[in-house]
């Protein structure tokens, strides 16, 4: 909360290296023209974040967009072109049949462009992006929410997407989100995956909450 008595909510996304593979989980908020724009605070930081960090754009060659809200595709493309040029885009085909169906502005913003340019890789439940690193299906937020699994050893993270949203859900996990679209499959799934990370001591990378990190 602020000290104004405002919920704060972060955007995150996150950048895993392997080896001399570069993933980055989610998209952000975006540029100031993006369909966030209506209601988060665009333009998004993730370009400059990116160059903190050391990453160019081009070194990215796979980005796993968790599900279509505009807060987390925005700079999946920029002017109609994908952002990240050497990138292959994963994202749930029950995702993209969702995107479809609802005419949600993640189509003509994000996929329509992907597809174009040949760029989108639709994956079908869980998914192996490398040693140690895998695509989970985590549905309920909506229909093709993924999340992403990295093990090393006995470490583990889990990059969660919206798997949950709150600080509340992390101690009670069966708290419905307003803005999931089955809250029953969204509670389920959450409860589980939560109750699995807990038991292997994971780390949780979350989409909004908490600080920026970065672990070895």
């Amino acid at each position: 909360m602020t000290a104004g008595g405002d919920w704060l909510l972060r955007f995150r996304c996150f950048a895993i290296r392997l080896g001399r593979r570069t993933v980055l989980v989610d998209a952000g908020i975006g540029p100031a023209d993006s369909p966030a724009a209506a209601w988060a605070p665009v333009p998004g930081r993730l370009p400059a974040s990116l160059d903190e960090a050391g990453i160019h754009p081009d070194e990215v060659d796979t980005v796993v967009l968790t599900h279509l809200h505009t807060d987390h595709i925005g700079w999946a493309v920029r002017a109609g072109e994908p952002f990240f040029r050497n990138a292959r885009y994963l994202m749930q085909q029950t995702e993209i049949k969702a995107i479809e169906e609802y005419a949600a502005p993640a189509g003509p913003y994000a996929l329509e462009p992907l597809r174009a340019a040949g760029q989108l890789d639709a994956v079908d439940g869980d998914h192996r992006l490398g040693p140690g690193l895998r695509v989970i299906h985590t549905p309920g937020h909506t229909p093709g929410h993924q999340s992403v699994l990295l093990e090393d050893g006995a470490d583990t993270v889990l990059v969660t997407g919206d798997l949950l949203v709150h600080a509340v859900q992390l101690v009670a996990p069966e708290t419905a989100y307003a803005h999931e679209m089955d809250p029953d499959l969204a509670r389920t799934t959450r409860v589980a995956r939560l109750a699995e990370a807990r038991e292997k001591g994971a780390t949780l990378a979350v989409s909004h909450l908490g600080d920026p990190f970065v672990t070895l």
